[in-house]
């Protein structure tokens, strides 16, 4: 064992004590500051995972939202064929050619609904639906409601989350209002 001289205030001489109870730190001190170093790295890639789904879900909602306010619009613009919104869509290819105005909505509709399965993810649950009360004599408005629904994956669940988003809006359907 060695041993160093420690020399007091005051004291002539020194007196020795053994090295062994110097300061500093050992390996299980150095091991336990490293565990409760890794506990809170893995706290912290948890949270980041949890905010990378929620952001995920968010994205699917902004879409689904300015998707319908899309198709709101569409019809606004053309009330004349209202009623051939509700239909699947038909790709009618109206900005090459003449189309009427049924044709014109269902063309609407073909590519509001391509455009909503490239935003919202893929899967075969994706549905919509676009209900049209026609307007009560003598009023021009007609009531307008558009639902999406999704399906998103779910670490807890193998099916996955519903999800959906649906709006009502008042459409005139003659001018004036």
């Amino acid at each position: 064992m060695k041993l160093a001289r420690v020399i007091s205030p005051g004291l002539s001489s020194g007196c020795y004590r053994p090295l062994s109870r110097s300061g500093g730190f050992t390996l299980i001190e150095a091991l336990l500051g490293f565990l409760i170093l890794s506990i809170g790295m893995l706290g912290i890639a948890s949270l980041q995972a949890v905010s990378l789904k929620a952001g995920k879900t968010s994205v699917y909602g902004s879409v689904a939202a300015l998707k319908v306010e899309e198709l709101f619009e569409n019809i606004r613009a053309n009330p004349d064929a209202i009623s051939s919104y509700t239909g699947d869509g038909v790709s009618n290819n109206c900005y090459s050619s003449n189309c009427n105005s049924v044709e014109l909505a269902e063309n609407d509709v073909y590519l509001w609904k391509q455009g909503l399965t490239a935003g919202l993810p893929a899967t075969a649950d994706t549905t919509t639906e676009v209900t049209v009360i026609d307007p009560a004599v003598p009023s021009k408005m007609a009531t307008v409601t558009i639902t999406v629904s999704w399906e998103e994956r779910s670490k807890d669940s193998e099916t996955g989350v519903s999800k959906s988003f649906s709006s009502t809006s008042n459409i005139c359907t003659a001018n004036p209002c």
